[in-house]
């Protein structure tokens, strides 16, 4: 590979590095969301003259700064000036084009950057033979504010930016990839917790369709969406905040709609940093003001990009029909349990549930103690309206369901189990990071078995939507779901029983 390719804003210089592989880091795929480009969708990035070195990450957006470690002391710079992404390559000349795998990040649409040195690129691209794109997307209240009730021609506002933002990558790699070495014609998009969440959002985006011809949802949540009358009222609340910072969240008001001229004025004038901690305070907000959500800023139901749920999309059939692998990690809720305890929300759609068959179906699988209140927890945001999703997207395409079981001895002494994010350290590889070292260094020799074995299920399916013979595609007649683990072995419907709850509770009109 030349280590200068041509992109339509310009020249872009590359790194080689270690293991044959070159990388370029930073490429802006859109202007910066800046000045008047605030809380507007992604407008096409700025042309420029000459080289383009692009060795480093780009800025994260701004969030806690512990979340931006890239090293035990070393922080990622921060700046609302963060749409860009990062192209990993094999250093060779591929005798076809290269298939594409792009990867979004979680961080349950608070937080997140490409930066993370377990979404490395590196190793997945050379193993595989694939060209890898991590890319950045503004979230928190930068990406998932409807501001449109303070909107004029002159000073316009979009809604689900987070979601334009990954639209735009995505039309950037179709436009640009091949001068990498990839197929634009082979993308496959990928992302874990929010972001398997944002696959599951493009599936149904009207605007993706064509952008993409397979998908991986990791540990996604369906359900983790807005309601726009009800984005409507959380971003009147922002405002009140962002104008008297000293305002207890949901606090009485007059009742009048905030004034659109002052709107307009704080969200030109407000410092990122302000925004940002402003945005904090919608947590407190939706704890206390019971407005149906429990994470307030997160994609947005109702607009053009996202006209339905995802899981009301798939539940209709007319999710995108494109090859899909979708699940979760057996202990999703662990980690939930430890550092953001989704008990209060879960409680609160089990109350609601009282006296009903649902709450009751509810008690006959899940018992009180800590165990399965943690389970409880994970299948309520996670797994629960997965294996609706899984049931709605398979009637129309090709659907590869897994769980991931895959415990090492250390997440097991911990307690975590296969929790959140685990399945990252296969899935990359990167185990030379200090994190995934750390947690693989009792178990080196299973832990790289385990890395072949899912990089090699991800690269087939990149290649040619196979994820392995020994993987059926998943169907409502015989529910069969690929257990990862070492070994991994399949398994027909795997915890029948809190399924059947599940479907039963989406499948009404019940609240959860």
């Amino acid at each position: 590979m030349e280590r200068v390719v041509a992109t339509e804003s310009g020249l872009v210089g590359g790194r080689r590095g270690r293991g044959k592989s070159i990388t370029w880091r930073g490429i802006p795929f859109a202007a910066p969301p800046l000045g008047e480009n605030r809380f507007r969708a992604p407008q096409p990035a700025d042309q420029w003259r000459g080289v383009r070195e692009c060795d480093a990450y780009g800025a994260a957006l701004f969030q806690e700064k512990y979340l931006t470690l890239t090293t035990p002391l070393k922080l990622q710079p921060m700046s609302e000036d963060c749409l860009t992404l990062n192209v990993f390559s094999p250093d060779s000349v591929p005798s076809a084009p290269r298939p594409v795998m792009v990867f979004i990040h979680g961080g349950g649409f608070l937080m997140g950057m490409a930066a993370t040195p377990i979404y490395d690129g590196t190793h997945l691209a050379r193993n595989q033979d694939v060209v890898v794109v991590t890319i950045q997307y503004r979230f928190g209240p930068f990406g998932f504010l409807d501001l449109t009730d303070y909107a004029t021609p002159d000073r316009p506002f979009e809604t689900n930016l987070g979601l334009r933002d990954q639209i735009a990558a995505l039309d950037w790699v179709r436009r640009n990839i091949a001068a990498f070495g990839g197929d634009p014609g082979n993308v496959t998009v990928f992302g874990e917790s929010a972001g398997g969440t944002s696959v599951t959002a493009l599936l149904a985006a009207p605007a993706a369709k064509g952008l993409f011809t397979g998908a991986i949802a990791e540990s996604p949540a369906p359900e983790l969406v807005v309601e726009q009358d009800t984005a409507r009222i959380i971003a009147a609340e922002f405002l009140r905040l962002l104008d008297d910072p000293a305002r207890v969240p949901g606090a009485p008001h007059d009742g009048r709609p905030f004034p659109a001229e002052q709107a307009r004025r704080l969200l030109s004038r407000a410092s990122g940093r302000t925004i940002h901690e402003t945005g904090k305070k919608l947590m407190d907000y939706a704890q206390k003001v019971d407005i149906g959500v429990f994470l307030p800023l997160a994609p947005i139901v109702g607009d053009d990009i996202l006209p339905q749920s995802p899981l009301q999309a798939a539940c209709a059939g007319v999710t995108h029909p494109i090859p899909l692998i979708i699940g979760n990690n057996r202990e999703e809720g662990a980690l939930f349990s430890r550092f953001f305890d989704l008990t209060p929300a879960v409680e609160k759609t089990v109350h609601k549930l009282a006296g009903t068959e649902g709450g009751d179906a509810i008690r006959a699988v899940y018992s009180a103690e800590k165990g399965d209140r943690s389970r409880l927890a994970g299948d309520f945001l996670f797994w629960g309206p997965t294996s609706v999703f899984v049931d709605g997207h398979s009637a129309v395409a090709p659907t590869f369901h897994y769980r991931y079981d895959y415990v090492t001895r250390l997440l097991k002494a911990s307690g975590f189990g296969a929790t959140h994010t685990t399945e990252m350290l296969a899935v990359f590889g990167s185990l030379k990071t200090y994190v995934a070292g750390f947690l693989a260094i009792a178990d080196w020799r299973s832990v790289s078995r385990l890395v072949g074995e899912v990089q090699g299920r991800w690269g087939g399916f990149a290649r040619h939507r196979d994820p392995g013979r020994d993987w059926p595609a998943y169907t409502t007649t015989d529910r069969q779901v690929m257990i990862i683990d070492d070994p991994s072995r399949v398994d027909a419907d795997p915890d029948a029983g809190r399924r059947e709850v599940w479907q039963r509770l989406h499948s009404s009109d019940v609240p959860g």
